[in-house]
């Protein structure tokens, strides 16, 4: 005889499963970008080649006639990688024929960047996949108890839903920039595709205020929330209970694990932002060299004259850079706050969380709304008459 118990496991063990299913998919996709970026690194430029008729001493059709005196026979390669020559005028920079730099950031933009991109995306998704299968759903132990606390007002869901919506249309136009042309070209075609990147140009470059302004509110609301505490070493000791059920570390408003969220999203959000400025106004906010003087101070190395292109090039890199390294940290947010624990979807639904939930997981700020509560009643109480 089938119980209602074995049928309940079954079906979450099919859900599981169909989860699982649905993330390695999702994972594989995402890989599959991989192939075809690989090979275009490795195409050879059509654009770098000697001038027309040129015989390069030692290539076909050379002979001592043609390479008279002492001549260097790597020299166009040692044009082509930005050799520094000498000149007789005060800008030493005139000695280059060819800057190479545009060359090396083409490689990076068209190879490592989206390839490990790629590969960091796909493996967030596999491994919130496999926490999944064997941690399954983190659920209230002491079940709901039907009695709802406050866990954010109107205006804390809206800077979170501002900065969230913001971010996954930012997230979405941004990949289509680095991936677009891999994926989304061959599906559509070229005219569709050239519609969806000016309107996902336009998204991006208006979207970004909306992220900056509900990046501010975000920390001006929470930052006194967010502060370190000798407290969050023992709930990261104990992995903030996630991997062994009925482990509650105690917590207030915000856990060590959404601190470090929050701080993540604050310094990298800012980092976007500042980055994303200068690619838009490229001539009021050259940056780079002067974070380099800075960094310098600290032991490193840095080159701190930058030609206007080469400020572009390092925005544009470290742009994309924590484009994607924040994308990761927020998927797995994501996964956290639906289907990954009982009872967290509220908290930004609603703003109403289960009591039982809020015990659980943030027991020490459970304790100072209910003693704040308890003092404003005491003093609404009305005196005794004389």
């Amino acid at each position: 005889m089938v119980t209602n118990r074995s049928m309940a496991d079954g079906s979450m063990i099919w859900r599981r499963a169909c989860t699982l299913a649905a993330s390695l998919v999702l994972a594989c996709l995402l890989l599959v970008a991989i192939t075809p970026i690989t090979q275009a690194q490795q195409q050879p430029n059509p654009n770098v080649r000697p001038p027309a008729g040129a015989v390069i001493p030692g290539g076909p059709g050379a002979s001592d006639a043609t390479r008279p005196g002492n001549y260097d026979i790597d020299m166009w390669p040692k044009v082509r990688s930005g050799v520094q020559g000498q000149v007789s005028i005060p800008d030493k920079k005139a000695g280059i024929l060819v800057d190479s730099s545009g060359e090396a950031w083409r490689n990076l933009r068209n190879g490592p960047l989206p390839k490990y991109g790629a590969w960091a995306l796909g493996g967030i998704v596999g491994l919130l996949a496999l926490f999944y299968l064997l941690r399954g759903r983190i659920r209230i132990d002491h079940g709901w108890s039907g009695r709802t606390i406050e866990r954010f007002n109107d205006v804390e869901r809206m800077g979170h839903w501002l900065l969230a919506v913001s971010f996954i249309i930012l997230g979405l136009t941004g990949l289509n920039v680095l991936y677009g042309r891999y994926v989304v070209l061959p599906v559509v075609g070229k005219e569709a595709f050239a519609a969806i990147s000016m309107t996902a140009k336009w998204l991006h470059n208006y979207v970004a205020f909306a992220f900056m302004l509900g990046l501010l509110m975000t920390f001006v609301m929470w930052v006194r929330y967010n502060i370190p505490h000798p407290r969050d070493l023992y709930w990261l000791a104990l992995g903030g209970g996630m991997f062994v059920k009925g482990v509650h570390p105690p917590a207030k408003k915000f856990n060590a694990g959404q601190k470090i969220l929050f701080w993540l999203i604050i310094l990298g959000g800012t980092s976007i932002a500042l980055s994303g400025l200068q690619l838009m106004l490229p001539y009021e906010f050259p940056m780079f060299a002067k974070t380099f003087v800075f960094l310098n101070g600290f032991g490193f190395d840095l080159p701190t004259t930058l030609t206007i292109n080469q400020e572009q090039q390092y925005a544009a890199t470290w742009h994309g850079i924590m484009a994607l390294f924040l994308m990761v940290v927020v998927i797995a947010h994501i996964y956290i706050g639906s289907i990954g624990m009982e009872g967290a979807f509220q908290a930004m639904g609603s703003g109403q969380v289960d009591v039982n939930w809020a015990k659980e997981h943030h027991g020490l700020w459970v304790e100072e709304v209910e003693e704040r509560r308890r003092r404003e009643g005491a003093g609404a109480r009305p005196a005794p008459a004389e």
